[in-house]
């Protein structure tokens, strides 16, 4: 059965919606009905992002805002939940979605650090902390996605900004689903999403065509619906190259 959340007419907001998994699950929401916000930082991928939702959508572009956001400033965040609330008057599906990789270093540039984490766990938070409140009064069934990553629970050397950010979504998310599930008449659960190996702007690093290991943003998508319909908290993706048994061997 589907999620109630996916119902036709509900709203979901997709922050990190311009490309790669989060333009992916922005198109799946509004095929399913869903009246969507897209937001990303301010530029034409932005803008041809919402053309590409706006084609699916039942109602055309009357169903799909873009909004220019950074999520890791939270005025802008709050802006962002204004915008939606005042358009849309609700929302029932969030993702925090957005994430970067400068790549780091334990001893290297400070801004490449402040950079990760702020936009890779700090929008994660400040996006609960300010939608979240809405969405629970609000009574009805509702989900908060999480873009989390395998290496935030595996955390491989070479990139030690990254991998603290993506444990830092684990771990809020985990606190975060408790809370829910401990406030009265809460209908909003959590959800950790740990995409495996994606062909996304993001993982390309500089290649045009997708490895064969990789999955795609629509087939990670996917998965993350029918898991979320199962009821799945982590939600830990496979791709082509690795099973969810070696997941879990990588994991332990």
């Amino acid at each position: 059965m589907t999620h109630a959340a996916f119902s036709p007419s509900n709203v979901a907001v997709v922050n990190g919606g311009a490309s790669g998994i989060g333009l992916a699950a922005a198109k799946r929401f509004a095929a399913m009905d869903l009246k969507v916000c897209i937001a990303d930082l301010d530029n034409a991928r932005l803008h041809q992002a919402a053309e590409a939702v706006a084609a699916v959508a039942g109602g055309g572009a009357h169903d799909v805002l873009a909004i220019p956001a950074d999520i890791s400033r939270l005025d802008e965040v709050r802006k962002l939940e204004k915008t939606v609330r005042d358009h849309f008057h609700r929302v029932d599906v969030l993702m925090n979605n957005a994430g970067v990789q400068p790549g780091s270093q334990i001893f290297g540039p400070e801004a490449n650090w402040d950079k990760v984490i702020g936009v890779n766990l700090w929008g994660v938070i400040q996006g609960t902390q300010v939608f979240a409140p809405g969405m629970i009064a609000q009574g009805t069934r509702g989900l908060i996605i999480n873009t989390g990553s395998k290496q935030g629970i595996t955390t491989p050397p070479g990139d030690p900004a990254y991998n603290v950010s993506k444990a830092g979504v684990k771990v809020f998310t985990e606190a975060l689903q408790h809370e829910l599930r401990n406030v009265e008449g809460c209908r909003v659960s959590a959800h950790l999403l740990i995409p495996g190996f994606v062909f996304t702007p993001l993982s390309a690093h500089g290649r045009s065509e997708k490895p064969a290991a990789a999955w795609t943003p629509e087939q990670t998508v996917a998965f993350m619906i029918e898991r979320l319909e199962a009821g799945d908290f982590y939600i830990l993706c496979p791709d082509n190259e690795v099973t969810r048994e070696i997941d879990e061997k990588r994991i332990l």
